[in-house]
């Protein structure tokens, strides 16, 4: 019979072919010619630890198609390392329940763009509002912002077609175990995205090429019969019986009413406004722990050498560089007694973007924000990471709202510490020398590593004046212990730009076993904004689940 094996921890030489990786699969499994079918890889990783002086190298896992008997195939799966492949399909089920209107999905980012694209997939012709605008005018948005400081507080790096991840690195890494990420990624190199995403260990589309994905998502899902509203904010919901029977949404400085079967909640991290109103009409919300922190740039040359020693340059036949730009992830947790437990405040790494920029993320009035972003080819001279600090609920009280006012105190402290009066966002910056050695005058200007927050308009600020003392202190403890573990990390021309804030929500819509709020049976909070993802797969596999059980209870609109 046909079987799909995966044989892992194939390791290689740099140099080698993965022919040689093929091979060693086949040999792996004992497979006969008459067995054997074929064999490809599965996914790549890079083993960067320098162990008694050896070169990184790679470690494969590869694919093998084969035909082997029942037998066979039983003693397989007691070798290491080997595994048989049993594919999950979207096992749709549809309710016998009619949909009173056409069901409503509240925001356009990978939750709500996944949801949409399997409801209309499969006939209920789903509506989709989005606050920000459609790809292109968001990307000229951004772009006006960078450039003159001008923000909209509609369309910007948080709201607008493809959510708050767009315009980051188009990291598709996740920790959930869940077998619909293969789904996500396979999908995703439908609509555009490179098809190495679904062998690389850590797989990123690149803000440019993510564009155009997101675009071609969204065509299909109106092809499908589905529509979209850009520039159309969510201000109401209204609850009787408990079900929500229409939205009140502003479009174009207009009010009116959008009728529904039923509502998908698919707002990003930062519709603070929307996390209020849902509060006013009994929707239950409680807070979860973020971090906050400072974006960390190094040069990306610096990071390559440390990771990869020897190797950071070596080039293959073709006189391409054999190695990806270095990337990293970096964790600290402090200890309790002389020893680590899972409640203990952590300092850590977090969307680490190669040949990189840090962007201008704000969204309010008032604020600033920072992020990071790379594109696809990851070329620019610098690497950049938010180093951020666990932030518990217990440490701030204020119920539901204290997180969230949290991070606006903090944004509105970074914005007037480095404004000049001109009102531009211009972001607080300090070299991490003048940080760690606690100066608060005559600050150090970059020179080796150059700032890329809006190609260089800062202010040089004193961070620990911004930053809450228990996150200035763990930041540098952090510094401090990632130094040993990557060489430079804690060089003291490193640039920190202030704030990163928005690592995650604040806020968890509280929902049931049935995904269901508790103040509608209708009701559907789901993705990143919701507290029940963090980063695009999971929100996006987090979509999918919540369309998926939504169909379970709904027929199809005829």
């Amino acid at each position: 019979m046909k079987k799909q094996i995966i044989v892992k921890n194939i390791r290689l030489p740099l140099t080698v072919p993965i022919q040689d990786a093929l091979i060693q699969a086949r040999r792996r499994l004992s497979l006969t010619d008459g067995e054997y079918i074929s064999a490809e890889l599965h996914k790549r990783s890079i083993d960067a630890r320098k162990r008694n002086g050896e070169m990184p190298s790679f470690v494969m896992s590869i694919l093998v198609e084969c035909d082997i008997s029942e037998k066979k195939l039983e003693r397989l799966t007691h070798i290491k390392d080997v595994e048989i492949v049993r594919r999950e399909e979207l096992a749709v089920e549809y309710g016998e329940r009619a949909l009173t209107a056409r069901p409503v999905i509240v925001g356009l980012g990978p939750a709500g763009m996944f949801a949409a694209l399997i409801l209309a997939e499969n006939g209920y012709r789903p509506i989709v509002i989005e606050r920000g605008a459609d790809v292109k005018a968001r990307s000229v948005a951004v772009a006006e912002f960078i450039r003159t400081g001008r923000l909209d507080t509609e369309t910007n790096i948080q709201f607008g077609a493809g959510g708050a991840g767009t315009f980051s690195d188009g990291k598709l890494v996740t920790r959930i175990n869940d077998s619909r990420c293969a789904y996500v990624l396979e999908r995703f190199v439908e609509f555009g995205a490179p098809e190495e995403i679904l062998w690389l260990a850590k797989p990123h589309v690149g803000t440019d090429r993510l564009l155009g994905v997101v675009e071609g998502i969204a065509k299909r899902i109106c092809e499908l019969g589905g529509e979209i509203h850009y520039n159309t904010k969510l201000c109401d919901i209204s609850v009787e019986n408990g079900r929500v029977n229409r939205i009140k949404v502003q479009e174009n400085g207009g009010y009116f009413d959008i009728e529904c079967g039923a509502v998908i909640l698919a707002v990003g991290h930062s519709a603070r406004d929307t996390y209020d109103m849902l509060a006013s009409r009994g929707v239950m919300l409680v807070p979860k722990p973020f971090s906050v922190g400072v974006r960390a740039e190094h040069l990306q040359s610096d990071i390559d050498a440390a990771l990869y020693g020897d190797a950071a340059y070596l080039c293959g036949s073709d006189g391409k560089r054999i190695l990806p730009p270095g990337e990293y992830s970096l964790s600290y947790r402090e200890k309790e007694d002389g020893l680590v437990s899972d409640t203990a405040r952590g300092v850590y790494s977090f969307c680490m973007c190669p040949g990189g920029e840090v962007m201008a993320s704000a969204s309010e009035e008032g604020g600033v924000v920072t992020n990071g972003m790379s594109r696809y080819a990851r070329d620019g001279k610098n690497a950049n990471a938010a180093i951020v600090v666990s932030v518990f609920p217990e440490d701030i009280g204020k119920g539901w709202r204290g997180g969230i006012e949290f991070q606006r105190n903090l944004e509105r402290t970074a914005y007037t510490a480095a404004d000049t009066g001109e009102h531009d966002y211009r972001a607080p910056l300090e070299t991490l020398g003048d940080f760690l050695d606690g100066r608060t005058s005559h600050f150090t200007e970059p020179s080796r590593v150059k700032p890329t927050y809006r190609d260089g308009v800062y202010t040089l600020c004193d961070m620990s004046s911004i930053l809450p003392t228990f996150v200035s202190d763990m930041l540098k403890r952090g510094f401090y212990n990632f130094g040993k573990k990557i060489r430079g990390f804690d060089a003291r021309d490193t640039v920190l730009t202030g704030v990163e804030t928005r690592t995650s929500s604040p806020v968890r819509i509280l929902r049931g076993e049935d995904l269901t709020a508790s103040a509608a049976d209708n009701l559907y909070p789901c993705g990143e904004g919701a507290g029940y993802a963090g980063g695009i797969t999971s929100a996006a596999v987090d979509g999918i689940n919540t369309a998926m059980q939504l169909m379970r209870v709904y027929a199809p609109i005829d």
